[in-house]
Order: C-alpha cells, then structure tokens, then sequence
C-alpha cells in the first residue's frame, strides 16, 4: 500500500524533502520487511511516543473532526458493512468539500493537486478589489493567504537535513 502510495501520488522522497510515515509503535509498522520496504521508497519511519495520545495533530485533527460531524453516528453501526460506507463517504467529504482552516479554507484535494495556487490568486485579488473600493473598511493589509510548501511534523534544521541526506546517499 505504501508503494503503490508513494509511486501513484508521486511523492516519492525529495533529496531536499525527506518522506516521513508517522505511525503508532505497533509491532507491523516496526516489522523489518516494512521497514525494509520504507528504506528502499526513501521514506523515514517516525514513531508516535509511548503512552502519548496526541503525538500526531494532523490524525488527531481529522478524528475531532470526524467526531462531530453532525452526522457521526453515535450509536454505532448495524455491520461492517455500514461501518465502512460510512467512513467511505467522510473521507471523500473531508478531502474533497471540508474547506480546512489550517491550511487558508481549501481542501486537501485541491492543494494536493495544485488547484489551490488559483484560487488563492483569485482570493488575493478579490480582497484588493475590495480594499480598493471599500478602503474605509481596512485598517491595514488584506489576509495573508500564503501557504506552507510542505508540513512536517517535527521539523527538521538545516544541518539535521543535510546529515539525514549524508547518510542516505552512504
């Protein structure tokens, strides 16, 4: 699955970007076959801290989200079956119309394939429109709708970097 990922996406590991798989300390996501797959796609295993329940904010963002839903069903589900239809559908919904504050209200779909660099265009532009017509209404500059190139968990320094890249080309 983690081949097929990397390889379709296209997100196999950058020499200036190393992949990182963040994962729980379970005993498949640290089997050495896995381990040995992630080594040969590039990718750098991290592992989430014992006992800590909030290690990764971007999985737990996503349950928090998921929990309430209005439509989370809290009674559970007749089989697993409607489990999996479920889930099925709040994943394409949260990928494909939840507009995500963290990251200036696009979805992950659209900034996974580029789609957002014209809409926040269009945004920049629709906010100086405004600024210019209405400059009453401003108090200064208009929103900063800038985007990270990358998100990481635990970011890297320069120096860390290039010991990681050092000892992946050795």
């Amino acid at each position: 699955m983690i081949k097929k990922a990397t390889l379709s996406q296209g997100i196999a590991t950058k020499k200036d970007k190393p992949l990182v798989l963040h994962s729980d300390n379970g005993s498949p996501m640290k089997a050495a076959t896995f381990m040995a797959t992630l080594e040969k796609l590039g990718v750098q295993s991290s592992f989430s801290r014992p006992r800590v329940s909030n290690d990764n904010p971007y999985s737990e963002s996503l349950f928090k989200t998921m929990k309430y839903r209005p439509v989370y069903p809290n009674k559970g589900f007749k089989n697993l079956t409607e489990a999996r239809e479920w889930v099925s559908k709040f994943v394409h919904w949260y990928n494909h119309e939840h507009l995500h504050s963290g990251i200036n209200f696009i979805t992950p779909y659209q900034r996974h394939y580029g789609l957002d660099i014209d809409i926040i265009q269009k945004r920049i532009a629709t906010y100086k429109k405004a600024k210019e017509t209405h400059p009453e209404r401003w108090s200064g500059e208009i929103r900063d709708w800038s985007l990270p190139d990358y998100v990481t968990l635990n970011p890297m320094e320069e120096d860390e970097v290039e010991k990681y890249l050092n000892q992946q080309s050795s």
